[in-house]
């Protein structure tokens, strides 16, 4: 298919990868993505739309792993490690793995209809502390009312990959509000619905199994395990598969440079690999060093910026080399360009061309973040 017809055909809304159905509403079910890192022991985005908010008095740390259910074709999984234990969770405290998800990519579900559809999560877990966990699933408010309900599943039997599928209704719990209106999901780029994989949940946030309700918070129920009660527990993760329907289909796996394109829409990194790593061409004005950057995809907004390391500018290109003084930050974005700003010591004249470069720190990095 060539550049102009596949544009053709995106803007037609046809398949440009014939086979695939896109069916999963979770990006990087399979765990191969983790790019702002391999090992994690603080809140926030671990692998690639998954973040761990942890506010207990116990901690963990996330990983990725190749540790796998055989067979399935999947090379990679999420591992949670308690580090600190706290054998009695307070009414308020929780601990949970989340991705959220756009809500312009739910149109589908009819949502906030008498017509609104049903859906299936599937997944592989294991872990060492059988019994009850819960995953919750949240309708976001947007422009109506936040619903949401914990559904139960259960490990049977320890250090053993199991595979879970649970039902989701939009009538659970002989409810109607998934089907009024204000179960609408707001159809824009913003977080329209949420699945959190709960690990420990305090009263304060328990509610009745599998039953819609509104509100906020409503992670797990009574049933609900406490893997945070030994340094001993693990809890693993992968093949999570979220689609429309009363069934599920077997995980669907996308090419990893589609998955990973669908990864970059909410986080790209520039990785420093080396000594004096060339990061992007400059234009010079007075002391300011404009760097431009074609990003590999459309992100979800204008993304904030982050960085580590010591960069260097070299105006005019094959000069002398001078450490920025700030930077980088973010000037102009817009569609997949990005202007990155820096400042240099010395003024130069206006429109020299120059480059940016990472000093000896193969770990440092350009980061650009669009997350929900």
């Amino acid at each position: 298919m060539g550049i102009l017809t596949r544009t053709i055909a995106n803007n037609l809304g046809e398949n440009p990868n014939p086979g695939i159905n896109y069916r999963n509403f979770l990006i990087n079910g399979s765990m191969v993505f983790f790019r702002r890192g391999q090992s994690f022991t603080a809140n926030g985005y671990t692998a690639d739309r998954w973040s761990m908010d942890e506010s207990t008095d116990g901690a963990v740390t996330v990983s990725q792993t190749s540790d796998v259910p055989a067979g399935i074709g999947i090379k990679n999984a999420l591992k949670i490690v308690v580090t600190t234990a706290d054998t009695s969770i307070a009414a308020n405290q929780y601990c949970g793995l989340t991705q959220f998800i756009e809500g312009q990519n739910m149109t589908k579900l009819n949502y906030g209809t008498a017509n609104a559809e049903n859906m299936m999560l599937s997944f592989w877990v294991k872990s060492n502390k059988t019994g009850i966990y819960c995953v919750r699933f949240v309708k976001e408010a947007g422009d109506e009312t936040r619903y949401e309900t914990p559904i139960e599943y259960t490990i049977n039997v320890a250090n053993t990959w199991e595979k879970k599928n649970i039902s989701l209704s939009p009538t659970a719990g002989s409810t109607a509000l998934i089907t009024a209106s204000a179960g609408a999901i707001k159809q824009d780029p913003n977080a329209g619905f949420r699945i959190q994989f709960t690990h420990a949940v305090g009263t304060d946030y328990q509610a009745t199994n599998n039953t819609w309700v509104a509100g906020s918070d409503k992670m797990g129920t009574t049933n609900s395990v406490n893997l945070l009660d030994s340094t001993s527990n693990e809890w693993y993760l992968t093949g999570v598969q979220l689609e429309m329907g009363t069934s599920t289909t077997s995980f669907e796996h996308l090419p990893e440079d589609v998955e990973l394109t669908r990864c970059q829409r909410y986080f790209f990194k520039l990785q420093g690999t080396g000594t004096y790593m060339n990061f992007g061409m400059t234009a010079t004005n007075g002391t300011a060093s404009l760097m431009f950057i074609t990003l590999p995809t459309v992100m979800r907004n204008t993304p904030t910026i982050s960085s580590s390391g010591t960069f260097s500018s070299n105006v005019p290109y094959g000069g002398s080399y001078e450490n920025t003084t700030a930077g980088p930050s973010i000037g102009d974005y817009g569609m997949n360009l990005a202007r990155v700003d820096f400042t240099t010591s010395t003024s130069h004249a206006a429109g020299l061309n120059g480059r940016i470069l990472l000093l000896a720190q193969a770990t440092g990095f350009i980061a650009f973040d669009a997350e929900l």
